[in-house]
């Protein structure tokens, strides 16, 4: 786009009208709070909540390389999906550093809808992808999309949906749209909070009356703050901040599980084959002592000698303690190691615990 304007979201006005705070985040404006980021992590957790997640960037791949192409790009097995299934991976340049990550919905053989952090896959998707028969067409804008994320979100979504809710498996869709409220969405059981949850995507037509029969249907809206919070918890990684594009392998992340190498090659695959046997980093949860909350990036050492950075940290209010998570040295990533935290002057003594240290099975969203 020519325009420096900060683009706002389809349900941009009744967030507003409800005394949402914004903030602008790689040209968008995204939701951070409605006053009260501890309860809107608290509703999330115990309840069911609401947020605009329309700035994540849509990708439609259509075309008879449709999939080839994904899994060319993924490291994940994306050949594999069937209509209705949605995949996570990140991807990768060539030295098997990660440029992002992202999902993979397809939709049936010639179609499927791609949902990554920034514009700038679109170049590296281009280039990966030469070649093939795939038309690669932004849908961020034509696409708003809202996560209805807790326990009880199944049945409020089924109280304003047309469909058996009961019937979508966990990363699974509706290739056929549905209606939600009376305005047609694809409904995905997916999301990013740790919580049983789903996904909603409709034409920007729709959203408003899509956003107030969510919101009347009982869930609370909830913004970045809390989104951050949640996420930090539940052990889901953000670009900018758990790793940088160029920089970060995505066994740094311990993202062993979203790379196969038995399928046909991805970009990164013989850098990553290569250090799959030995990964030098692991992401681990830290939880630390005392009440002072680091900053992004902090050090960690461990006896003084560096051992790693904590590079999302926070005070959870799930757990009540200042937890975050860290890239360690392997040796370093034992659950029970003690490690030390830079906190203002000093340091924060730490314990290594499972990634994530919220739902470690990750039994929820799959209730």
């Amino acid at each position: 786009m020519g325009s420096t304007e900060i683009i706002r979201t389809a349900f941009d006005s009744p967030q507003r009208e409800l005394g949402c705070e914004f903030m602008d985040w790689e040209g968008w404006y995204w939701p951070s709070t409605f006053g009260d980021s501890v309860a809107e992590h608290h509703a999330v957790r115990n309840d069911v909540g609401v947020w605009d997640a329309s700035p994540l960037r849509k990708w439609g791949f259509s075309g008879a390389d449709a999939l080839a192409a994904a899994d060319r790009i993924f490291t994940n097995d994306m050949l594999g999906l069937v209509a209705g299934q949605v995949r996570y991976a990140p991807f990768c340049d060539e030295n098997g550093k990660m440029v992002g990550d992202g999902t993979v919905f397809r939709v049936d053989d010639a179609f499927c809808i791609v949902v990554t952090a920034l514009d700038t896959d679109l170049d590296h998707f281009r280039k990966v992808v030469a070649g093939l028969d795939v038309e690669i067409t932004p849908y961020t804008v034509e696409t708003p999309q809202v996560g209805i994320n807790g326990p009880r979100s199944p049945e409020l979504l089924q109280s304003i949906c047309e469909a058996d809710v009961s019937s979508l498996r966990y990363f699974r869709f509706w290739p056929e749209k549905v209606e939600v409220g009376g305005v047609p969405c694809w409904v995905s059981r997916t999301g990013y909070s740790g919580e049983l949850g789903f996904e909603l995507f409709c034409e920007p037509g729709g959203a408003e009356q899509l956003w107030a029969a969510v919101v009347g249907a009982g869930a609370r809206p909830y913004g970045l703050a809390a989104v951050e919070t949640i996420r930090i918890e539940s052990g889901l990684i953000f670009i900018g901040y758990d790793y940088f594009p160029g920089e970060t392998s995505p066994y740094d992340m311990s993202l062993d599980k979203m790379i196969r190498f038995d399928g046909p090659d991805f970009c990164g695959k013989a850098a990553l084959e290569a250090e799959s046997a030995h990964p030098p980093n692991r992401l681990v949860t830290l939880v630390l002592d005392g009440d002072d909350v680091p900053e992004y990036g902090a050090a960690v050492t461990k006896d003084g000698a560096p051992v790693g950075t904590l590079t999302s940290p926070c005070e959870s209010p799930t757990l009540g303690k200042v937890i975050g998570m860290a890239v360690l040295e392997t040796g370093c990533a034992t659950v029970g190691e003690r490690v030390e935290v830079a906190v203002g002057d000093g340091t924060a003594a730490a314990t290594v615990e499972t990634l994530p240290v919220y739902d470690p099975e990750k039994a929820r969203p799959r209730a």
